[in-house]
């Protein structure tokens, strides 16, 4: 089965949406319930994944014959499989089968069919008992060195999940951030950077910045709030309130000053030069200046890069990983541990464990 997803905006919300389609252009009205329920806490760019992802599913049930509420767990791990080196039922070679996709996409793709099927059961739609073999039992867990973290909210591990090899993206220097900041000739964009190296914000989150949101002379913090806004950007953690040095708010009034436009629009970082001035800027358009930013310095430069500087100099600066879990807005300690355990000391890596197995 061929399914076609299109995009569309919602006339009443002016929010994007996301229609599945089978052959004959009718709405594939189980996937199509869970991407409508998923607006209320997920991303455009999340959800436009889980459907690509939902769309694979569907071309595998087809390829095997399977009722989509008819399934067990055999078919998941057949269905990663597939992800992972394609439809090789066809072909006879001598050669290794060659993957496909990365671990982190097969993962991706089995956590949205996961969560589509929660979806079903708690919606009373499907009555689904072997989908709890799909999960480890609540306490059940290999041993290893992370063992006992965050015990005070228990999750189900996944039976069927791809083992991802292990990567830190790096960091940006001072000096390579200066010559970046440098590089930009508008206050906005040198603004941007700023902000994002000295607070770790997502770039959504940067997107959804709006002037309540950020704090005067006397009041030197910036507060993450989630909201829907009209340019798609979305506050993916928690919400937090994040101190930041009185230099940046210096500069974002001087923004103001010399800058943004007329009339004033409640969001921070909006189009001045091109598009529809006033307007929230769209996250693409700051994809379009890190490139560009890339191409002049010749430092391969993203927005999440600078979050993952900004934790990094927290750590090293001796910030408790508790602290940092809460400035980046990680829902779990073992988020921050995970990515960023190669910068916390072991003393200190084994002190947040002892911590979290004390609270049971």
């Amino acid at each position: 089965m061929n399914l076609t997803l299109q995009k569309g905006i919602d006339p009443h919300t002016n929010e994007i949406v996301w229609l599945m389609l089978d052959e004959d252009y009718q709405v594939v009205e189980p996937i199509q319930r869970y991407l409508t329920f998923l607006t209320t806490s997920r991303s455009p760019n999340t959800i436009e994944a889980y459907a690509y992802d939902l769309r694979a599913w569907w071309e595998f049930l087809s390829l095997k014959a399977l009722d989509w509420r008819n399934i067990n767990l055999s078919d998941v791990e057949d269905f990663a499989y597939w992800l992972r080196v394609g439809d090789t039922t066809k072909v006879v070679s001598m050669q290794p089968v060659q993957a496909i996709r990365s671990e982190k996409t097969v993962n991706r793709a089995i956590t949205a069919i996961t969560s589509f099927y929660e979806y079903h059961i708690a919606s009373g739609r499907i009555n689904f008992k072997q989908f709890d073999r799909f999960h480890l039992p609540h306490g059940i867990n290999q041993k290893g060195l992370l063992t006992g973290i965050a015990k005070s909210k228990p999750t189900r591990q996944k039976l069927v999940k791809l083992k991802e090899p292990k990567s830190f993206p790096g960091c940006l220097s001072d000096e390579q951030i200066e010559t970046i900041v440098n590089a930009c000739h508008r206050l906005r964009d040198k603004l941007m950077i700023l902000m994002l190296n000295g607070t770790g914000l997502r770039k959504g989150e940067l997107l959804g910045l709006c002037h309540e949101d950020v704090g005067d002379g006397s009041d030197n913090f910036i507060r993450v709030v989630r909201r829907n806004n009209p340019n798609g950007a979305r506050v993916k953690g928690q919400e937090r309130t994040i101190p930041v040095v009185p230099e940046l708010l210096k500069m974002y009034n001087d923004y103001l000053i010399y800058e943004y436009p007329e009339p004033v629009s409640d969001y921070v970082f909006v189009n001045i030069w091109e598009g529809k001035v006033g307007m929230p800027m769209n996250p693409n358009v700051l994809n379009v200046m890190f490139d560009r930013l890339s191409k002049k310095t010749g430092i391969y430069v993203y927005p999440h890069l600078f979050r993952h500087t900004y934790a990094t100099r927290l750590l090293k600066a001796n910030y408790s990983p508790e602290r940092v879990k809460y400035l980046l807005g990680h829902t779990s300690i073992q988020t921050t541990l995970d990515v960023y355990s190669h910068v916390i000391n072991e003393a200190n890596l084994f002190e947040v464990i002892e911590r979290e197995e004390s609270v049971e």
